[in-house]
């Protein structure tokens, strides 16, 4: 058996896509051991960084990100797992390895209390350490991407969004430029419009044609999280922090790190933590709640709301300040009624996304069908056009009293068009204003507000 780390060449490790992004940090108080690994790992990794102490690591820690840090068990003054147990405290989630000469069964416990990813015993080969490493990052990768789509269920499927930025007016020709524009930056994008007109379809587009592409796409709507645990869901927090912090916990900007973050409905956080997200936006740090740390984050921020933040700001409802850092890059997209030449593209993608998921035939649809959609007002835009598409699907036919109504009924105020679309789709849904509001593609807040001021 090798007494040491082996210099001689390895077999090449397979191609893994996440070990040649990766920024590795290496803590080994022994220079021969710390040559090996950059030697061996910085072929291969985007960074690596090796420092011979826990000092010299947190001060890199506090100024950038990495994947996967690469720690020694015995290092001078203290261990490595006693120094691991105080970065989980402090809310640092990043990845572990924990090397050591000198393994018991007590040790490998304490690693995996610690928050360890993995315990790689010395002497190690190269090819043994590379696939720690990739296991390592895999792994993480893969947690992330869990996480992703258990957030996701109940939304549009990724196939039905990416790219989906469908029309033939020059409106979306125009959106569709700005997106590829703003795509080439990692510039902060505010998307504005009514409720309705795809505006995470839109951010979705932004992400995957972005240099990220491959990184996670986190999607959080404020409206729908409780004011008291929105700081928490955002940020994480470390055990302790509050009644019912059993655990530590990483937050949306944990996963979605080297990616997007995209926070629909912004006007609705609470103005203490839009002073928070203010500081994030300038100083690229987080931190967890209960946390004395500060931790990078390489995140990219896209925001949306169908409120106008001006008039917000103006009523002393969002921060000036805020404002002004979201609305970098603004995408305004139109109302459908404004668009009626994309009425019948939109129709038409609906109608063959919706059959496919349904297994159902496509219903034809013909020209008077197409006459009253263009003649309607679409208060709900595209959603309510894919409703409207659903639902005709299940009936097998086209049946659909509010497109029959008089042209002078459609010219109504719009605020009564408005009420009489929130009173239907909250009767389909037999009173349930959580399920209403998910239909509409609004918070829970806002529909009850709505309610409240119509006394239902």
């Amino acid at each position: 058996m090798s007494t040491g780390p082996d210099a001689t060449a390895a077999p090449e490790a397979p191609a893994d896509p996440w070990l040649a992004k990766a920024h590795v940090l290496v803590v080994d108080d022994e220079p021969g051991m710390r040559n090996f690994l950059v030697r061996t790992l910085a072929p291969r990794c985007a960074r690596v960084e090796a420092v011979g102490d826990t000092i010299a690591a947190g001060q890199l820690l506090d100024s950038s990100h990495f994947d996967l840090i690469i720690l020694d068990n015995i290092l001078g003054g203290r261990t490595g797992l006693a120094w691991l147990a105080e970065l989980r405290r402090d809310g640092l989630f990043t990845e572990v390895i924990l090397i050591t000469a000198f393994a018991d069964l007590e040790t490998a416990i304490e690693a995996v209390r610690a928050g360890a990813a993995d315990f790689v015993l010395k002497p190690f080969r190269t090819k043994q350490i590379l696939n720690a490493v990739m296991r390592c990052l895999d792994r993480a990768a893969l947690r992330r991407e869990n996480f992703v789509l258990r957030r996701q269920l109940g939304t549009p499927a990724k196939s039905e969004a990416t790219g989906r930025i469908v029309g033939t007016s020059q409106q979306m020709v125009r959106i569709r430029a700005l997106v590829a524009r703003a795509a080439a930056t990692p510039s902060t994008v505010l998307i504005t419009g009514e409720s309705g007109t795809a505006k995470e379809v839109t951010a979705r587009a932004l992400h995957e044609q972005s240099s990220v592409a491959d990184r996670p796409f986190v999607p959080v709507n404020c409206g729908a999280i409780a004011a008291e645990i929105i700081e928490s869901e955002l940020f994480g927090h470390v055990k302790g922090a509050f009644t019912g912090a059993a655990s530590s916990r990483e937050g949306l900007f944990f996963y979605a790190q080297g990616g997007t973050l995209f926070l629909d409905e912004v006007a609705e956080l609470p103005l203490a933590l839009q002073a928070k997200l203010l500081r994030v936006i300038e100083e690229r740090r987080i931190r967890p709640v209960g946390s004395d740390r500060e931790i990078p984050i390489d995140v990219r921020l896209i925001a949306a709301t169908n409120a106008d933040l001006a008039e917000a700001v103006a009523a002393g409802r969002f921060r000036a300040d805020l404002y002004y850092r979201l609305d970098v890059f603004r995408i305004h997209l139109p109302p459908l009624r404004e668009r009626v030449e994309d009425v019948e593209p939109l129709a038409r993608m609906f109608m063959e996304q919706i059959s496919l998921q349904l297994g159902l035939p496509p219903l034809p649809i013909r020209p008077s069908v197409l006459q009253r959609f263009e003649a309607y007002s679409w208060p709900g835009n595209a959603r309510e056009l894919r409703n409207r598409i659903e639902r005709a699907l299940i009936l097998g036919a086209f049946d659909e009293p509010g497109l029959n109504a008089p042209a002078e009924a459609r010219t109504d105020d719009l605020a009564e068009v408005e009420k009489r679309h929130i009173l239907r789709v909250l009767s389909a849904s037999d009173g349930n204003r959580a399920e209403a509001a998910r239909r509409l593609g609004v918070s829970r807040k806002t529909l009850d507000r709505k309610c409240a001021e119509w006394n239902v």
